[in-house]
């Protein structure tokens, strides 16, 4: 399929990416609310957007508000606007967002967080085109269309009893569910390459000299998370750490915490456990005689020794072995010692053990 781009970032030409524009394009021009899905970073707030302009709306106004941002009492005003007197320090009359986008489209992010109280009213706005503001006796009128987006199982949060299934099924006229980055291999080097050129740009570089070869096998091979958000920091760091647009990247800075010498987390305080019984004296006099303890291997330490020296000796032996066992792959080998795929990188960039591994295959 021919490949899309445009300034909003919404670029691809994989399968998945190019049916869901598709997709917006069929149901953006009909006066319907409609439901984004999709994890965090795949762009749920571009394609809401594109709904907006792609309709006939276009021209009115486009107001946006993250549910998860206000608690329930702002969130509550802030949707539906309250009289003066509702509250303490509300001296006048304020306008929600559905009425600043009264002819225009309202887009609400995060709406899994929203209270079943801001539900009820939502469901009669989508119903009956009319709320009440905070406060208030008489009902606004609004001709307001609804894009809604979320990270969140909706249908599995109805069936919990967390989101309601009235205001879900008038929600679900269509929806619209963004595939990950990991399931658009076709667009990664695509967006890394977009991503890169701006930064170059930012940065006032001659030239953008691509990529590594290197660098892309990283690139494709990375799970991405966080998505195309996660893609963009990436490529942006790593572009910016050249710091020459004459240089290829290759190091792509997954982690920028990524250290040796990251501080390690502070273990729990023993004094905030609570005892168990084995530790209290009447607890000591009736539990039973412990099974004989296995002899643990005596340690020679008759002569001196460094005791950093001999743990480094230890897990250098260890990531060895791991990495033979795992023929000499990187994502294999960090499953198998039970570590994050950055903290094993970690490890070999401290033993200066990366030369010979693969990171790139499964």
């Amino acid at each position: 399929m021919s490949q899309f781009r445009q300034k909003d970032n919404l670029i691809g030409q994989s399968n998945s990416f190019v049916e869901v524009l598709e997709h917006v394009s069929q149901v953006a021009p009909l006066n319907k609310p409609i439901l984004i899905i999709g994890e965090r970073g795949t762009g749920k707030e571009l394609i809401a957007q594109r709904c907006h302009f792609l309709s006939q709306r276009w021209d009115q106004k486009y107001i946006t508000l993250n549910c998860a941002s206000l608690n329930d009492n702002l969130l509550e005003s802030e949707l539906f606007g309250h009289e003066a007197g509702a509250f303490t320090g509300a001296s006048k009359r304020h306008e929600g967002r559905f009425e600043r986008a009264d002819g225009g489209s309202l887009f609400l992010d995060e709406l899994a967080n929203t209270s079943m109280l801001v539900q009820e009213k939502l469901l009669r706005v989508i119903e009956y085109g009319e709320f009440e503001r905070v406060g208030g006796s008489r009902p606004v009128k609004v001709d307001t269309r609804l894009i809604a987006a979320t990270n969140e199982d909706l249908p599995t949060l109805a069936e919990q009893g967390k989101f309601r299934h009235d205001l879900l099924d008038r929600l679900a006229f269509d929806v619209i569910t963004l595939p990950p980055l990991r399931e658009r291999q076709e667009d990664i080097l695509v967006l890394a390459e977009h991503f890169a050129i701006a930064m170059a740009r930012e940065l006032e570089y001659e030239l953008f000299s691509g990529f590594t070869e290197k660098a892309k096998r990283l690139l494709l091979e990375y799970d991405w998370p966080g998505n195309v958000r996660e893609l963009k920091n990436v490529i942006e760091r790593s572009v910016y750490r050249v710091g020459n647009g004459h240089i290829p990247v290759s190091e792509i800075v997954l982690d920028p915490f990524d250290s040796p010498f990251r501080p390690q987390a502070r273990p729990a305080n023993p004094a905030t456990t609570t005892p168990t019984a084995a530790a209290t004296p009447a607890a000591a006099t009736t539990a039973p005689a412990p099974a004989a303890a296995v002899a643990e291997p005596r340690l020679d330490v008759s002569e001196p020794l460094d005791l950093k020296q001999e743990s480094q000796a230890f897990e250098i032996r260890v990531l060895k072995e791991a990495l033979k066992q795992c023929q000499f792959n990187q994502k294999k080998t960090a499953k198998h010692l039970g570590l994050t795929y950055h903290q094993l990188r970690g490890y070999l960039k401290k033993y200066q053990l990366l030369e010979g591994t693969n990171g790139d295959n499964d």
